[in-house]
């Protein structure tokens, strides 16, 4: 195995800071990956415990809250389709920044002195549909293999989950290696221009014939930005104690500074969250040219008799 995990590295970290449209891309990008955040719920009305008082009070008000949506079940019709709006949305801008990401490294790579928001997510779209299709088909075949298995261990009241867990040992690592395949099939689509199922086929070969590259850079990314990811959570939760705290106490103040300084956190983790995914997809892409790029061999000067 001939591969510099280092150069690859600080390549890809010198790719995006020199070319810091690529953080907005990574931003979108953040959105495929599922990578967003949430407030918690806090919602404590008097202090004090008083046993029976309190959950007859509790009682009362879910069953006013319950008549309410009966009686407005277009509000929840609504929210729905809102949310499924929002899903499609977020979905569509995270694949194109993916696609952006990838166009953008090679780019860099090949030498552009600059890189254009409007360049990049123009170029970006021709290949929407295929990455699109192939994340979407392989989501499918996973939901149709799960499904069953989560409907047993629902029927079953759990005792299937305990059966079936031998096979979800072996889905775990399973998944790992497709989602890595996808990384290579990803970049095959964009920097080979070819088809939904002709790239999935170029990154299993990619990766199938440099397994130990490809799986050692998957564990340092992997591990890598597990870690700088939850030093990016840190502030969230401890800000989110405040809420815990308040909400067990009463003390609606807690609550409310917990919040304020989660939503005053928010612009800064999603800005570090598209850093971090700008510079692994950034690294995924570097991976894949540095091994498809054929190996030129150094000329072989024979000496001239004299």
């Amino acid at each position: 195995m001939n591969f510099n995990f280092g150069e690859v590295l600080t390549r890809a970290w010198q790719i995006i800071w020199k070319h810091k449209i690529l953080w907005i891309f990574g931003i979108l990008a953040s959105c495929a990956r599922g990578n967003s955040s949430g407030s918690g719920n806090g919602g404590s009305g008097n202090s004090g415990f008083n046993g029976g008082s309190n959950t007859d009070q509790y009682s009362y008000q879910f069953a006013r809250a319950t008549e309410w949506l009966k009686d407005n079940v277009w509000i929840i019709v609504v929210v729905v389709i809102f949310i499924i709006l929002l899903s499609i949305i977020f979905a569509i801008l995270g694949f194109v920044g993916k696609i952006a990401l990838i166009k953008g490294t090679y780019k860099a790579e090949k030498g552009a002195e600059s890189l254009g928001f409007g360049e990049l997510f123009s170029e970006s779209l021709p290949y929407f549909w295929r990455v699109f299709g192939l994340s979407f088909l392989i989501g499918l075949i996973v939901l149709v293999i799960i499904a069953p298995l989560v409907l047993v261990g629902i029927v079953t009241a759990g005792v299937g989950f305990l059966c079936i867990l031998p096979l979800l040992c072996i889905l775990i690592p399973a998944a790992i290696v497709v989602s890595i395949v996808l990384e290579q099939a990803n970049a095959a689509i964009v920097l080979e221009d070819l088809s939904m199922f002709e790239g999935f086929k170029r990154g299993w070969e990619v990766a199938k014939s440099n397994a130990g590259a490809i799986f050692i850079m998957a564990l340092i990314l992997g591990f890598g930005s597990g870690i700088i990811g939850f030093i990016f959570a840190l502030p969230i939760i401890i800000a989110v104690l405040p809420i815990i705290f308040g909400a067990a106490s009463g003390a609606n103040i807690g609550i409310w500074i917990g919040i304020a300084c989660v939503v005053a956190y928010l612009p800064f983790i999603l800005v570090l969250n598209g850093i971090l995914t700008a510079y692994i997809q950034s690294a995924w892409t570097l991976t894949f040219m540095r091994l498809t790029t054929p190996k030129v061999d150094a000329p072989i000067f024979v000496e001239a008799n004299a």
